[in-house]
């Protein structure tokens, strides 16, 4: 009979194998495949390196248009890394998050489950934000010149509407002169689509993959709010196009994975002058928990691959390890959330923060053969 695998729960009642005995099953699995690839000789060594990720490439970036957008977690990081490199980002998506250091002064569930944020409190973020500004982050007054794009579900219980018009006010106070929020009726805690995939949950559920066919197509509203008028998307992108490359050359952050995505077209490849989008997934949205879910059914891809754009998709991942926060206590990551609430430093939300710095690397490799 197999061993049974103790279980430890943590303070949000979550439960989770030990990590030591996730070790040991690792070390099991590794040697039974190693064992595996002597029988079955040169062929199994093949195969394993014919999967093994390649390094980001450098590409004809135009430096002009790079923006990033995300869901949920995804989200926050994408408001922390519009902030933190202002100066890069030209243009900020948020899909469900919270103000910018939100959770840097407040625990994680006053910032959401639908829950006020109120002007006490987004001025205690702003005087933050006025001390970083140049120093710990880019100057702010970039942020004024960014395009930003907001929306929310009406039936979304894990961010709601209330912590999203807290973002709206944030960016008004920080000089943008138009911010619209898009609030979409009958709609939970998900990505929006206008399209069915396989495995996707109802639009008023927030269910896993928390990607949904809403009838409303937010990748091609986020990218149109940053670039324009798009040419019309292709609903096959090229597999090829896809590339699965190496982030440990980037970090070595235990919240994020061996590997992440990127969709180059083949212009891009080509070294045409391309446009980037960073896609941020949220929690349980990483590749390792839903495959390739997030990559290929939020239709990201389907608008870059005939407009130019080149989509970076860096993934987080599982850390069952606990850690003190800034605002949030002791936590651990085992939903494969972006950290945004200090598990890895109380920087975490400043441009020398460990994933933040990580994922301008990325930008900054794909970057690198600009003209």
């Amino acid at each position: 009979m197999a061993r049974r695998i103790q279980a430890h729960k943590l303070n949000s009642g979550r439960v989770i194998a030990a990590p030591s005995q996730i070790s040991t099953i690792n070390r099991r699995l590794l040697m039974k495949l190693l064992n595996s690839c002597l029988l079955a000789g040169a062929f199994c060594l093949a195969s394993l390196t014919a999967k093994a990720a390649v390094p980001l490439p450098a590409l004809n970036v135009d430096t002009a248009n790079i923006t990033v957008s995300g869901l949920s977690s995804g989200g926050v990081m994408a408001i922390n890394l519009g902030y933190a490199y202002s100066a890069t980002f030209k243009g900020v998506g948020i899909f469900a998050a919270t103000p910018y250091l939100c959770q840097y002064h407040y625990s994680y569930e006053l910032c959401q489950n639908k829950n006020v944020i109120s002007a006490t409190m987004l001025n205690t973020m702003q005087a933050t934000i006025d001390n970083w500004s140049g120093t710990a982050i880019d100057n702010k007054t970039n942020v004024a010149n960014q395009k930003i794009y907001l929306f929310t579900g009406t039936k979304d219980n894990t961010v709601g509407v209330n912590p999203m018009l807290a973002v709206q006010e944030q960016y008004s106070n920080n000089g943008v002169a138009s911010v619209n929020l898009i609030q979409a009726a009958n709609t939970g805690h998900v990505f929006p689509t206008d399209f069915t995939s396989a495995g996707n949950n109802p639009c008023s559920t927030s269910f896993t993959p928390y990607i949904s066919n809403c009838s409303y197509d937010g990748a091609k509203a986020a990218l149109t709010q940053f670039y324009g008028t798009l040419q019309a998307r292709n609903n096959a992108p090229a597999a090829a196009n896809y590339k699965e490359f190496n982030q440990r050359e980037f970090t070595s952050n235990p919240g994020m994975a061996d590997t992440g995505w990127v969709y180059v077209p083949a212009s891009c490849a080509a070294y045409a002058k391309c446009k980037l989008h960073v896609a941020m997934h949220g929690c349980t949205q990483n590749y390792a928990t839903i495959g390739d879910k997030f990559v290929k059914n939020t239709g990201y891809t389907r608008w870059a691959d005939t407009n130019n754009i080149i989509v970076l998709f860096p993934q987080a991942r599982v850390d069952v390890n606990l850690y003190p926060t800034v605002a949030s206590g002791t936590q651990s990551n085992a939903n494969g959330c972006w950290d945004t609430v200090g598990l890895y430093g109380a920087n975490y939300a400043q441009k020398s923060g460990v994933q933040l710095s990580a994922i301008k690397a990325m930008v900054d490799r794909l970057s690198s053969a600009s003209q």
